[in-house]
């Protein structure tokens, strides 16, 4: 398979290392993704003989329109490595080990689009269907409480509207609540200064529907924790995030103990 590689003059066999890299990478990283619509990866060696050795610089990557676990839209995702240690001769086999646990810099960008479709994911729904807390079998006289169309609205200064039906047995009640949001022990996010939001509930529902929104902040704030995202060999960790417009922004870095094989 690399046999077109005896031969090359002593500049091409400087490059063709990083070359063979930036292929496996691109590939590799692919493959993390149920869908992308662009994925850019770059590697930092200098001198690149060091390759050889088995160690780079950085290694880096920026893409576009990721999907991960099929339901979960990022618009843009970035990161950048730490210096890097790997076994050169898995690169030659078309896969990346690493011989020592790395670090990179993370930045992602979320649409409000993004968001909303994330209700829809399984993942999701299974944490807000068929709830049985104390605080909503009180309101629901013992049945089961699921929230259903949930619609999230960026606001500035990192708020949120959130509006969601409340149904159980033949019962629907509309709920709607503002918020701050903010990073809490860097992988949770948390919903902060939660407040019933009345303009939006018919006034013979507004009673119901504020003791339902207390309940549903509770529920949130137990559902966001990146530990349950992490792919395998890779923790994620937030430093800060932050509403932009109709988009949210976070920044943070990832712990990779290995290169995972697929999200």
């Amino acid at each position: 398979m690399f046999g077109g590689f005896v031969g090359f003059n002593q500049s091409q066999g400087k490059d063709w290392g990083i070359n063979l890299l930036n292929k496996v990478a691109s590939s590799t990283i692919r493959h993390l993704f149920t869908h992308s619509e662009s994925v850019e990866v770059e590697v930092s060696c200098n001198p690149s003989s060091k390759l050889l050795q088995g160690t780079i610089d950085s290694f880096g990557m920026s893409g576009r329109g990721l999907v991960i676990r099929k339901d979960f839209r990022t618009e843009e995702m970035s990161f950048e490595t730490d210096p890097v240690s790997l076994d050169f001769s898995s690169v030659l086999k078309g896969k990346i080990a690493l011989k020592q646990p790395t670090q990179a810099i993370a930045k992602v960008k979320l649409t409000e689009a993004d968001l909303n479709r994330s209700f829809g994911a399984e993942l999701v729904r299974k944490r807000l269907e068929n709830l049985s807390l104390p605080e909503l079998v009180k309101i629901s006289q013992g049945k089961p409480v699921s929230f259903a169309d949930i619609r999230l609205t960026l606001l500035q200064n990192n708020r949120i509207k959130l509006s969601a039906t409340a149904n159980w047995g033949d019962r629907s009640v509309p709920v709607s609540l503002s918020c701050s949001i903010a990073v809490a022990k860097r992988r949770k996010i948390k919903f902060e200064e939660i407040q019933f939001a009345p303009e939006d509930i018919p006034a013979s529902e507004r009673k119901l529907s504020q003791q339902l929104t207390g309940a549903l902040g509770q529920i949130l704030n137990e559902m966001v924790d990146l530990d349950r995202f992490d792919l395998d060999g890779v923790k994620l960790r937030l430093n800060r995030l932050e509403t932009r417009g109709k988009s949210l922004l976070f920044s943070g870095y990832a712990q990779i103990q290995h290169v995972p094989n697929q999200g």
